[in-house]
C-alpha cells in the first residue's frame, strides 16, 4: 500500500483528503497572507488513531504540520511549498469528555470549538474564561499551542495559566497521557508547560484538563473616552485600585480603529456623538451578584470626570447593549481585513509603559513614514498591544509591503528596550522565526533547540515554525 492508502486504513478513507478542493481551505492561512503545498489532509477521531499516523509518519520521514480551527495570524498551521508534508486536522476530536464542578475542571479534546467549551462550562453553572475574537472558529488545541490570551488575561491569566493537565501524541508517535487535574502536583518538570505555546513544533496536543470559575452573577460592561494612552493608563490604576479583582477586562482602542470598525462592520455604531482620540472597554464581574457594583462604577466615573481622567462614560444598561460594546472591540481584525493590507505586530511591554511605548513608535513611524496610519489596540489590563500599520491609500499600501522589515526593526527595537515581547498571544509561525533570533539571547535559543532536538531529533514536526 502507498501513504495514503495506509492513512485511510487508520482514519477511513473518507478522513483522508486528497483532491485540490478538498485541501484548499487546508493551505491558507485566514489573513491570506500562508499558502503552502501537502499530501494530504488527515483527520483523527481519536489520540489513538492521532498516535497511529504519528508513527507511520516517523517510520517513513513524512514531516506532520497539525492543524486546528486555522485562525492563526502567523503560518503556524500552514505546510511550505515542498508539498511534502502531511496535515493533520483534529477538528473530528471534539469531545468534552468530563465536567467537574466540585473541582472545576473540564476535560475536553483538541478539536473541540472554543465557543463549545465555554457554553459547555456554562451548562454546568461554571466559567471557561479564555474568549477572544475568533472563539466561534479556533480550537483548543491552536489555542493552547500559542497560548492564547484575549481579553480576560487581566483577571484570569491566559491558556497556560489555565491548564492543568495535558494529553499529547510525541514525535515518534507514543501517547503521553498528563490529564491530572490538580492544583499542585510537584513531581518533577512541568512537561505540560513544554508543549503550550510550542505551535506543535514538540508535539501534537490532543486534549487537556481547563481550570473552571464560577459564574460572574453580576456583570458591568462600560465604553470610556480618554484623552491619550496615559490618560487611560492613569484611569485603569484608579480602576485596579477601586476594583481590584473585580475587573476583569480593560481594553485600549484608538479612534483610527473605531473608525475601520464603523465603516465597515454592518450595524455598528459609534459609541459617543463626538469623537474622542482613545477608548476604553472595561468590564467588572461579581460572582456574589451584589446590586452595588453598577451603582459603585457610576460613582467611580463620576469622580473620573471631575479629575478629567476621562471625557465621556457609556454604562450598558443589559447584555444587549454590552454585547453591542463588545462587538465594536471585536470585529476590529474583521474590519481591517476588509480595509485591506496592514503591518501587524502582537508586542507587550510592562504595563506601565504602554504609553511611552505608543508615543515612541508613533513618533518614530511617522518620521521614517509620514502619512502613516497606525491602528492600535488591545489589552491595557497586560500589557498586550496589537500595533498595525498601512499606508491610507490602496495603492500605497501595496508599495509598504516592501518596507515590512523596517518597520518591524523600528516597532520591535522600541519594544526591546522597553522589555517587552515581539509576540504575546499570536505566537511566531512562520511570521516570526528570524526576528525571534534576533530578539532571544543565544542561551535561549540553545536551549529551545535542545528540547526540540531531544523530543523531535528528526525535525518533523511542524517543520519551519518558531525555530
Amino acid at each position: 500500500m502507498n501513504f495514503t492508502e495506509q492513512l485511510a486504513g487508520i482514519v477511513g478513507a473518507e478522513n483522508v483528503l486528497t483532491g485540490a478542493d478538498a485541501l484548499r481551505p487546508y493551505l491558507v492561512d485566514w489573513r491570506g497572507r500562508y499558502r503552502g503545498r501537502a499530501r494530504c489532509v488527515t483527520r483523527p477521531g481519536s489520540a489513538a488513531e492521532a498516535a497511529t499516523i504519528v508513527r507511520l509518519c516517523a517510520r517513513t520521514g513524512v514531516a506532520m504540520v497539525p492543524q486546528g480551527g486555522n485562525t492563526s495570524h502567523c503560518g503556524a498551521g500552514i505546510p511550505d511549498e515542498s508539498g511534502d508534508s502531511v496535515i493533520i486536522s483534529l477538528g473530528r476530536m471534539n469531545a468534552i469528555r468530563a465536567i467537574d464542578p466540585v473541582n472545576n475542571t473540564l476535560i475536553a479534546e483538541a478539536g473541540c470549538i472554543l465557543q463549545t467549551l465555554r457554553e459547555a462550562a456554562s451548562s454546568a453553572g461554571r466559567l471557561f474564561p479564555l474568549s477572544l475574537a475568533a472563539e466561534g472558529s479556533c480550537q483548543l488545541g491552536g489555542n493552547l499551542s500559542t497560548n492564547a490570551g484575549g481579553v480576560h488575561v487581566l483577571h484570569y491569566g491566559n491558556a497556560r495559566d489555565l491548564t492543568l493537565g495535558l494529553e499529547a501524541v510525541l514525535p515518534d508517535g507514543e501517547i503521553w497521557d498528563g490529564l491530572r487535574g490538580l492544583r499542585k502536583d510537584n513531581t518533577g518538570y512541568d512537561l505540560k508547560q513544554l508543549f503550550i505555546g510550542a505551535e506543535g513544533t514538540l508535539g501534537i496536543i490532543t486534549a487537556a484538563v481547563l481550570k473552571l470559575f464560577p459564574q460572574p452573577r453580576a456583570m458591568v460592561t462600560a465604553w470610556l473616552a480618554v484623552e491619550s494612552p496615559q490618560a487611560a493608563l492613569d484611569l485603569f490604576g484608579c480602576l485596579r485600585e477601586t476594583f481590584g479583582g473585580a475587573l476583569t477586562a480593560c481594553e485600549l482602542v484608538s479612534a483610527v480603529a473605531l473608525g475601520l470598525v464603523l465603516t465597515h462592520v454592518h450595524g455598528a455604531h459609534p459609541p459617543f456623538t463626538r469623537n474622542s482620540p482613545w477608548h476604553l472597554l472595561i468590564e467588572l464581574g461579581d460572582t456574589e451578584g451584589r446590586n452595588s457594583l453598577r451603582s459603585a462604577l457610576e460613582d467611580f466615573l463620576g469622580k473620573m470626570l471631575e479629575k478629567s481622567l476621562l471625557t465621556d462614560a457609556i454604562l450598558a444598561s443589559g447584555g444587549e447593549q454590552a454585547r453591542r460594546l463588545w462587538a465594536l472591540r471585536e470585529t476590529i481584525g474583521e474590519a481591517q481585513k476588509i480595509e485591506g493590507f496592514s503591518v501587524k505586530h502582537d508586542i507587550s511591554v510592562p504595563v506601565s509603559r504602554v504609553a511611552e511605548f505608543i508615543k515612541r513608535a508613533d513618533a518614530a513611524l511617522e518620521k521614517a513614514f509620514p502619512g502613516v496610519r497606525i491602528v492600535a489596540f488591545g489589552h491595557l489590563g497586560d500589557g498586550n498591544l496589537h500595533y498595525n500599520l498601512s499606508k491610507p491609500g490602496a495603492s500605497e499600501s501595496t508599495g509598504f509591503i516592501e518596507a515590512q522589515p523596517r518597520v518591524n526593526r523600528i516597532v520591535y527595537d522600541i519594544v526591546d528596550e522597553l522589555g517587552g515581547s515581539i509576540s504575546a498571544e499570536h505566537g511566531i509561525g512562520q511570521l516570526k522565526r528570524d526576528e525571534l533570533l534576533r530578539y532571544k539571547s543565544p542561551v535561549e535559543i540553545r536551549m529551545m533547540r535542545a528540547i526540540k532536538n531531544a523530543l523531535d531529533p528528526h525535525g518533523l514536526m511542524n517543520p519551519g515554525k518558531v525555530l
